[in-house]
């Protein structure tokens, strides 16, 4: 009789780890919900987060909300303090720097893109312009913030990458933090509403070359904002 083949040895471990799947699925959608409240602003820089509250408000254990935690301490976002609890991250001046030289590879790559792109996602950049100006006239100015995320997103969009999506979102959500470092979201947005609508009519007239000098531009004078008012 030919012996059974033995089953490689990763198996054995998930099968071992199986009980796991659950409470990390459901701490993946607490930490998709504890981001947007990042993301949004409502959640500032400095917030201790309350567990047993979070835990009864998500419906979940406090282990459950634990791993949602850890999720969000490897994305930056939050930070543990020893016998103190957990945090909204307050970003550095060393912080944003290192965010705004990954928002350059990953921009740029995007407006150069852009005449590749697909009508669709050029359809988004408009959108997400069209998103600022309306919240700036009926003055909802932290949502101005919001679609100012929106249309970098959009921007690395034009890539037509989902993983570099990905890595912008999860980058934004930091660049929210550095927002708060701004004492008027209006003062600060509403210069780059206006570069944002400039940038998009470059990209949709074609003219690649301006498009990159103007983000250029923009990125270093937002950085340079931030940065002096983190100090």
């Amino acid at each position: 009789m030919t012996a059974a083949p033995e089953s490689p040895s990763w198996l054995g471990d998930i099968k071992a780890s199986r009980h796991e799947l659950d409470r990390s699925s459901t701490a993946a959608k607490v930490a998709v919900l504890l981001r947007q409240q990042i993301i949004t602003g409502r959640l500032v820089p400095g917030t201790q987060l309350p567990e047993k509250e979070l835990a009864e408000a998500a419906d979940v254990s406090r282990n459950t909300l634990r791993e949602a935690f850890r999720l969000l301490v490897q994305e930056r976002l939050l930070v543990h303090e020893f016998n103190r609890g957990v945090f909204v991250r307050t970003l550095s001046a060393a912080d944003i720097g290192d965010i705004y030289r990954a928002r350059r590879i990953l921009e740029i790559e995007g407006v150069r893109n852009a005449s590749a792109a697909t009508a669709a996602d050029l359809a988004h950049v408009e959108a997400a312009v069209r998103e600022g100006e309306q919240a700036t006239a009926e003055e909802r100015f932290p949502d101005v913030g919001t679609a100012d995320l929106h249309f970098h997103q959009a921007v690395v969009g034009l890539c037509g990458s989902p993983r570099l999506n990905e890595m912008m979102g999860l980058l934004l959500a930091e660049l929210r933090l550095a927002f708060h470092h701004m004492g008027s979201p209006g003062a600060f947005h509403g210069p780059y509403l206006t570069r944002n609508r400039r940038l998009a009519d470059l990209i949709q007239a074609g003219d690649i070359e301006a498009a990159e000098r103007e983000l250029r531009d923009y990125l270093d004078n937002a950085e340079a904002q931030l940065t002096a008012a983190s100090g």
